[in-house]
């Protein structure tokens, strides 16, 4: 088999990345409402789960997954994140890669954990809130609002970093499960996967 990414292998990428940013983005919509911009690291992965594991149905060479995290990181970037998620979507996405490799792209097991691993990623978005509070709080407050950004930050102490990083890694868990379930129960049925 040939390990370089051909054309089709990109083509695959583009599409499942912008699948998956669009639930990222919708599921990102509820993010108004402060406690839930909060949890948001945790129900992106449960429900972009879906589409990840129709798009591992399509993987089959190292980089596919590791380009998809690098791509969803620069988007985050370009909407109006930090450059933080560019670098938290890479390094995640190689582990996630890494790990999807050792199963040769086939174990569910290690497909469901290195989704997981990629979900971590998404706490890129989150940093701020702790590595450049201040400034981050601020930009909250001219865009969101005075009561906004202190809801924000009443709900951000120091070891909620800590549980949202694991709040991602098993709501990436749960997302890939409901994905596999999803996948075996329509779309198997209707050969897309």
């Amino acid at each position: 088999m040939n390990e370089k990414l051909n054309i089709k292998d990109l083509i695959n990428v583009g599409i499942f990345t912008a699948i998956y940013i669009i639930v990222v983005f919708a599921v990102g919509m509820i993010g108004y409402i402060p406690l839930f911009l909060v949890i948001l690291p945790i129900l992106v992965p449960i429900v972009g789960g879906i589409p990840f594991m129709l798009f591992i149905t399509k993987v089959k060479k190292f980089g596919m997954v590791t380009i998809m995290a690098l791509l969803v990181g620069l988007i985050m970037f370009i909407s109006g994140h930090t450059w933080i998620p560019i670098l938290t979507f890479l390094i995640f996405g190689i582990l996630s890669d890494l790990i999807m490799k050792s199963g040769n792209y086939q174990s569910s097991i290690k497909s469901i954990i290195g989704f997981a691993v990629f979900s971590i990623g998404i706490m890129g978005n989150m940093l701020p809130l702790w590595v450049m509070r201040d400034s981050f709080l601020s930009y909250l407050n001219s865009g969101m609002g005075v009561e906004y950004a202190n809801v924000i930050a009443t709900i951000t102490p120091p070891w909620a970093f800590f549980v949202l990083i694991i709040g991602a890694f098993i709501g990436g868990i749960l997302g890939a499960i409901i994905g596999k379930k999803v996948l075996k129960k329509h779309f198997k049925r209707a050969n897309i996967a």
